[in-house]
């Protein structure tokens, strides 16, 4: 009997060892900027993190780290599309381009927040904006979007005049020089640029009274090998679980919350756009994946 337990206590001690010395899951995700402001992802990482902690016990340990060195949007694919490439996830709008190169989680990071677009704008047109009422008036001023990003095709194709930046950080500048009219931002965003930029641009503004309305999914996007495989199905039910037990709507609120609030939706004339280029695959029946405007939740 002794042997016998004796041996069963040297098999559970070796199944421990093994599990304790499997190697963790790494997890790199990429730095887009060098800027110290840029703050943009944040929220994206922490749903990450949590996703992956909330699936440990059926995947194991992981490692969620950044990348060292800071990548332009198009950097960021090319590294997820080669194989070994220093990255293996990003979080961007989703496009059918994007779904056929990568492995999309189609379950939406933000809650569709990213299609709320209000303006950063420059202090003294904001009467010119006052008077927009219609999609029509809107088309007369320009726009300004970074190189490539998802809204570009999307806006040129509803009629308007879009003026690309080649870096983040250089379209505040572009629209402070008079280069364009609006830059189009989701709700966060918008505030959060303002209170970090405007001590560099004093005469930057967020517009008070519209709201561009467009469905725009934020996915996270992996690479279509057998690690892409496996790193997809843990976010995706990684997140499930979030949705289910609600920790991804409270941290959606700790990082958004009092930016919906502040960004006033009820108050603003809403401006609607088709957006033709989502695929069959986009979750839209599912209403709880989606903010409620009237709620802020």
């Amino acid at each position: 009997m002794k042997r016998i337990f004796g041996r069963s206590m040297l098999l559970a001690a070796f199944w421990l060892t093994a599990a304790s010395s499997t190697a963790a899951t790494s997890v790199v995700y990429p730095l887009t900027s060098i800027d110290d402001a840029d703050s943009r992802y944040e929220y994206d990482w922490a749903v990450l993190r949590m996703a992956l902690q909330k699936t440990e016990a059926r995947y194991g340990r992981f490692e969620l780290r950044q990348s060292t060195q800071a990548m332009s949007p198009q950097r960021v694919t090319q590294e997820l599309l080669t194989p070994g490439g220093r990255i293996n996830v990003f979080a961007r709008a989703t496009s059918p381009e994007l779904e056929r190169q990568f492995l999309p989680v189609r379950l939406p990071i933000d809650k569709g927040l990213l299609g709320y677009r209000i303006f950063l704008v420059r202090s003294e047109d904001l009467p010119r904006f006052a008077a927009v009422s219609t999609l029509a008036d809107l088309r007369e001023l320009r726009a300004g979007q970074g190189k490539d990003w998802i809204d570009v095709p999307l806006l040129r194709g509803a009629g308007f005049t879009v003026v690309e930046g080649t870096s983040y950080s250089g379209l505040f500048a572009m629209l402070n020089a008079g280069r364009f009219d609006w830059f189009s931002r989701g709700i966060d965003e918008a505030q959060r640029e303002l209170s970090e930029r405007r001590p560099v641009f004093p005469q930057m503004a967020v517009e008070p009274t519209l709201l561009l309305q467009y469905p725009l999914p934020l996915y996270f996007f992996l690479r279509r090998d057998a690690e892409g495989r496996v790193l997809a199905r843990r976010i995706t039910e990684g997140m499930e679980m979030m949705i289910k037990d609600g920790s991804l709507n409270a941290l959606f609120q700790q990082y958004k919350g009092e930016s919906i609030k502040a960004g006033g939706l009820a108050r603003r004339r809403v401006l609607h756009l088709k957006n033709p280029h989502l695929t069959p695959e986009t979750p839209l029946s599912r209403s709880e994946l989606w903010l409620n405007p009237i709620t802020g939740k």
